[in-house]
């Protein structure tokens, strides 16, 4: 099973830009579709944004327009950039594959990596 480990996360003031990374331990070309999540202080894990394996993206209301995901299979590797950062953007935020069950996204893994804390100051 592939390991994904994520990094890029930070402390940046309101309406900066972070890039995180999702660097994973065998090939993604094959995985159908890739998703960052995050998880607020407090809150439950979110699905921000999602991608295929042919470069169709969604994204959460709350970060469209703001947020690009975006993969490179000859890298292995999944992105995240986020623009325009707002304070309630702070969390830990999570890669991972997705599975599809009658339409709607889940985590294909039920294990989780460590997250990158992405921290928003006003």
């Amino acid at each position: 099973q592939v390991q994904l480990v994520e990094s890029g996360g930070g402390l940046v003031e309101a309406g900066g830009s972070l890039r995180l990374s999702c660097a994973a331990s065998g090939s993604i070309s094959s995985i159908d579709a890739m998703g960052w999540y995050r998880q607020p202080p407090g809150n439950q894990r979110e699905l921000v944004a999602r991608i295929t394996s042919g470069g169709i993206t969604n994204y959460a209301d709350s970060v469209k327009g703001r947020f690009t995901i975006s993969r490179d299979n000859a890298k292995n590797t999944l992105y995240l950039q986020m623009n325009s950062l707002k304070p309630e953007d702070t969390a830990v935020y999570y890669c991972n594959r997705l599975t599809v069950v009658f339409g709607r996204y889940y985590p294909a893994s039920g294990s989780w990596g460590q997250g990158t804390q992405v921290t928003v100051s006003s």
